[in-house]
């Protein structure tokens, strides 16, 4: 039986994944003077921005400042998203439903705690909304090794195969099997039949999509 959902935030409680491509796309653009794509950033999506920028760097011959040039994304990440990322539909009457049945609650995000921060405060959800939120900035390995949910299931105190992860990446979903836990897969970055490959339990196209009791044993 399920006693902890991890939800996973980038894809799953809000679309930012084209605010952060926006600016780390200012971000090559203003410091290397490189025009990088869009399409360059997906296969690094939910590997934390270290690889997300790292990989892109990687294709284009540019030796990355990480942490610099992680700052200077974030600052762009910042004012890219103020007034335009929003909760997808159904969030926030989803993590009602699962408080109101005494399900405990987690963030495992690969994000830097800096990013989290801002999602969270834009999308109208309180860093205390959860019993235990993990960040890239908590690890040393990201997705798809299991730290980050591992890390989560052991600060709710409950059994890996008690705890439902909610991913929408393959990396992601690679993870939390990895880590021992139920997952369910959101189709907002990979197709369905992605994610299954992965090994997702459940497919889903949304929160807003999910029956709560159909994932729940």
């Amino acid at each position: 039986m399920i006693k902890a959902i991890i939800f996973d935030m980038d894809g799953v409680l809000c679309d930012s994944e084209p605010f952060i491509i926006e600016a780390a796309r200012m971000m090559f653009r203003e410091k290397y003077d490189t025009e990088v794509k869009p399409l360059d950033f997906v296969p690094f999506t939910g590997t934390g921005e270290a690889r997300f920028l790292g990989g892109v760097a990687e294709k284009y011959g540019i030796e990355l400042d990480v942490e610099g040039d992680k700052v200077l994304t974030y600052q762009n990440y910042s004012q890219v998203i103020a007034d335009r990322l929003e909760a997808y539909p159904g969030v926030k009457e989803f993590i009602e439903e699962v408080k109101a049945r005494g399900i405990k609650t987690a963030v495992a995000s690969s994000a830097d705690t800096i990013k989290v921060k801002d999602n969270l405060n834009q999308i109208g959800l309180l860093w205390e909304d959860f019993d235990v939120v993990v960040t890239g900035s908590d690890v040393t390995r990201h997705k798809p090794d299991p730290e980050c949910f591992v890390i989560a299931a052991d600060g709710l105190s409950e059994k890996y195969e008690d705890c439902l992860v909610v991913e929408d990446a393959v990396a992601g979903v690679e993870a939390g099997k990895a880590a021992g836990c139920r997952v369910l897969g959101l189709t907002t970055t990979f197709n369905e039949s992605a994610l299954r490959g992965a090994g997702a339990d459940w497919v889903a196209s949304g929160l807003v999509a999910v029956h709560l009791p159909d994932v729940l044993w």
